[in-house]
Formats: C-alpha cells, sequence, structure tokens
C-alpha cells in the first residue's frame, strides 16, 4: 500500500477515495485499459493526435488520461457513470448540451472491472495530481 497522504486538514487521502487501489487491481485495470481504451485514448494514455480539436463527425476526439487531459479534473463518481453509462448518457441526464462519442461499457465490463481501470489511469498521475482528484471526489460525496 502507498503511504495516506495528508490534505484537507489531516484527513488521510486514502479516506477521501477509499482504500489505496492495490498492486493487482491496478495490473488488471493495465490489461482492461489496454483492451478496451487504448485504441481510442491511446496506448500509452496519450488521447488521440488533435485531441482538442473536432473531428470531421464535429465530435471531439478521446481525450488522454495522462496529467495533460482533463480526466483529473472530474470526481470518481463521474468518471465512473461516464464510463458505465455512456458519455452522452451521463451528460444528457445533467442536461450538459454535448455530443460525447465516449460509448457504454457497462455492459461489456463489470463495475469492479471499471474501477480497476480507473484505478490504473490514476496511478500514472503524478502525485500532486492524485491529490487534486481526490479532493473533487471528497467534494462529489458532499455535493
Amino acid at each position: 500500500m502507498r503511504p495516506s497522504v495528508m490534505v484537507a486538514g489531516a484527513v488521510p487521502l486514502a479516506l477521501l477515495v477509499g482504500a489505496p487501489a492495490m498492486a493487482d487491481e491496478r495490473e488488471l485495470g493495465r490489461a482492461l485499459y489496454a483492451e478496451h481504451c487504448a485504441a481510442c485514448h491511446g496506448a500509452e494514455l496519450e488521447g488521440a493526435p488533435d485531441w482538442q480539436r473536432p473531428g470531421p463527425d464535429g465530435r471531439l476526439p478521446a481525450p488522454p488520461h495522462d496529467e495533460t487531459g482533463h480526466t483529473w479534473h472530474h470526481g470518481d463518481t463521474m468518471l465512473f457513470e461516464y464510463t458505465r453509462r455512456g458519455g452522452q448518457a451521463y451528460l444528457d441526464d445533467l442536461g450538459v448540451a454535448f455530443d460525447s462519442g465516449m460509448p457504454a461499457f457497462g455492459d461489456v465490463l463489470s463495475d469492479d472491472e471499471i474501477r480497476a481501470i480507473l484505478a490504473f489511469i490514476r496511478s500514472i498521475w503524478p502525485e500532486r495530481i492524485q491529490e487534486i482528484q481526490a479532493a473533487r471526489t471528497a467534494a462529489e460525496r458532499t455535493e
């Protein structure tokens, strides 16, 4: 287990995001990411080329999941639901007018498999980005 990082007034980071992802969960996530995510988001989590410009279909290409993208700007619940239900369904429920190309994986992956992929993605971020994202996850829980 990685050591707890103290944030938010001496609350251990592990308490904010749940138990730290174990090595086997991250390895499962790495394998599942390679199988289900890398074709769009890149084998090195680098995203599609020119991901910030709409493609011919008007949609933004798949963004990176490394620290150069915006995945870490969102809390765990949002990332989980976006992956499980698909981007369009999730955004439609929020009333967000955005055409998402992210397919739903809820019929392909179990909840635990989705969580493993997200744990793998989080594990590659620098520690400071992990702390910021953990704070966003904690804020989701109070909304």
